[in-house]
């Protein structure tokens, strides 16, 4: 038997000679996860009962169905629970966020928010949800990533990285949720914005790094790029300038390059969604890295036409198909080794 299959093997069939305790970490951007009240100071029109979808609190609430049955099984087969760790990405306001950790499959679970209103232009923000009873909230800050447009010299909005520390255990985690610049324009028209996102969250890690070195890493989001694409690999890239800068580990190069994808495009499949860790945690010292996948059962993918097997959007070009999300989400499996 391949090494590698056997070290899984053991691993879910026998975790306690491994593990004392495996938890679920998650990432899902939820595609427009919107109240249907009109906010004066965002452009989310479309998103009112006289918007172009017609949005009203029961499609809200239909949304929220949706997402918290897709959150409460993300890594249950494996945990026999739910996440111990949530990034979300494209909500508008904490007021939809209360909603969803208050439905029924989620409540049980006492989630926390961390949460801050961001100068998207749109009004979308990111993020975390933590299990309270499992997971000590220590310190939370966003970060503005500043842009202007190269044509216009206008200055641009978009979403704040978020920097959530805490203890899990005894162990220190700090947890960046992300949703950088879109393709909007092009691959390569947008590509300096998600390099100036790149490096913004390369300063962040440094900084966290510096101060604690012994802290564990996790930077998660819906980067708008792959694992391959130079923006990624700032993060993955030994950096001179920076001596205290030790290169995150990206679990999921290996997937794409697998043709694994979170989102299709023109029937091509991409992986914006990403976990990435610092090297301790690859190397499994105290706390392992047990799994990395994307969370993709027959209800989240497009059942039938041109575009089968897709995620199963809310939308497609201004036809609601009231589906679930245009993105699938993903996770890895957490665990602490045995003493």
């Amino acid at each position: 038997m391949n090494p590698c299959y056997l070290f899984l093997f053991l691993i879910f069939t026998c975790p306690s000679s491994l593990s004392q305790e495996i938890q679920a970490v998650v990432f899902y951007n939820v595609e427009n996860l919107f109240d249907s009240k009109d906010n004066p100071n965002t452009y989310d029109e479309d998103f009112t009962p006289n918007g172009r979808y017609h949005w009203t609190t029961e499609m809200v609430s239909q949304k929220i169905n949706q997402i918290a049955k897709t959150l409460a099984e993300v890594g249950k087969r494996e945990t026999q629970q739910a996440p111990l760790l949530i990034g979300l990405a494209e909500i508008e306001n904490r007021a939809v966020v209360e909603q969803l950790i208050k439905h029924p499959k989620l409540r049980p679970f006492n989630y926390g928010i961390v949460h801050f209103e961001s100068p998207d232009f749109r009004g979308i923000d990111v993020c975390l949800l933590y299990r309270k009873d499992h997971f000590i909230l220590e310190h939370a800050k966003v970060y503005a990533l500043p842009l202007v447009d190269p044509k216009t010299q206008h200055k641009r909005t978009t979403r704040d990285q978020l920097v959530v520390s805490g203890y899990w255990k005894k162990y220190v985690l700090s947890i960046l949720v992300n949703h950088w610049p879109s393709r909007r324009g092009g691959q390569k028209r947008s590509e300096a914005s998600r390099m100036a996102a790149a490096a913004l969250q390369l300063k962040i890690i440094d900084s966290l790094q510096r101060l604690d070195p012994k802290r564990y890493l996790i930077s998660m989001g819906d980067f708008n790029d792959n694992p391959t694409n130079r923006s990624v690999k700032k993060l993955t890239t030994e950096n001179s300038y920076r001596p205290f800068f030790k290169p995150l580990y990206n679990p999921m190069t290996s997937l794409f390059k697998k043709g694994v994808g979170t989102l299709a495009h023109r029937d091509r499949w991409h992986l914006f969604d990403q976990i990435l860790f610092d090297q301790e945690l690859r190397s499994g010292e105290e706390l392992l890295l047990l799994k990395t996948a994307v969370f993709n059962p027959s209800y989240l993918r497009n059942p039938r036409g041109k575009f089968k097997g897709y995620p199963y959007r809310h939308e497609i070009q201004g036809v609601l198909l009231k589906g679930y999300s245009d993105h699938f989400p993903v996770y890895v499996l957490l665990g602490i080794k045995n003493e």
